[in-house]
């Protein structure tokens, strides 16, 4: 069976393995405790970040990558286009902007806001990190302004991909979307693979509820 280690990013892993219907189990781990004496984890990532899997002898990190392994490995599904497939160029871009142009970007942002000291939080790295965040968002929205998904007409792997990306951004940072986007992701969370997903990683569903509290 396959190990997720983690929750964060791991919630686009649990979501994927939701849609293809593959058997998991999510095991927690606590970075704000520190893992420094979780042996079984550093053993799968040494480096001490989430998210990492574990299928047979298989162990893999990077959350995007880890979907194209999954998806590759137990494929073929309709969850990622034929590299021949006309929608294949805007899923492959999609499904890599998702973590590279915009997740990537939040977490420094999301960083400062949330752990920094308080004289810390607006600093130039952060703010430079929000312009990279927006400017991304715009090829998002351009897209949606096209089609219901990434790819086009069908839900991809990609949407799990950006889909994440946006609801980090309204929970972490308390960013408005657009209504483009917010309808986006209203569908997005009508799919029974993201409420499964959101019922399993039980640490994403209390940190997104008491983001929401607090704003």
């Amino acid at each position: 069976m396959i190990t997720v280690f983690g929750e964060g990013r791991g919630f686009r892993v649990v979501w994927l393995l939701e849609e293809m219907g593959l058997p998991y189990r999510l095991r927690d781990v606590d970075l704000l405790a520190g893992v420094e004496h979780d042996t079984e984890f550093l053993e799968i990532n040494p480096a001490g970040f989430i998210p990492a899997i574990r299928d047979g002898e298989v162990t893999m990190v990077e959350s995007i990558a880890i979907m194209e392994y999954l998806l590759a490995h137990y494929g073929p599904a309709a969850l990622a286009p034929d590299a021949r497939d006309a929608a294949f160029p805007a899923y492959q871009q999609f499904l890599h902007l998702g973590e590279a142009g915009l997740a990537a970007s939040l977490y420094f942002v999301s960083g400062a806001r949330n752990l920094a000291p308080e004289s810390e939080r607006d600093n130039w790295s952060a703010r430079q990190a929000m312009d990279t965040f927006t400017s991304r968002l715009s090829l998002v929205t351009r897209q949606l302004e096209r089609a219901p998904y990434l790819a086009g007409d069908e839900f991809t792997a990609a949407d799990i991909s950006v889909g994440y990306a946006l609801e980090m951004a309204r929970r972490n940072i308390g960013f408005v979307l657009g209504a483009v986007e917010q309808a986006y992701v209203a569908r997005l969370r009508e799919r029974g693979g993201y409420r499964r997903a959101l019922e399993t990683c039980h640490a994403t569903r209390g940190w997104w509820m008491s983001a929401a509290a607090n704003r």
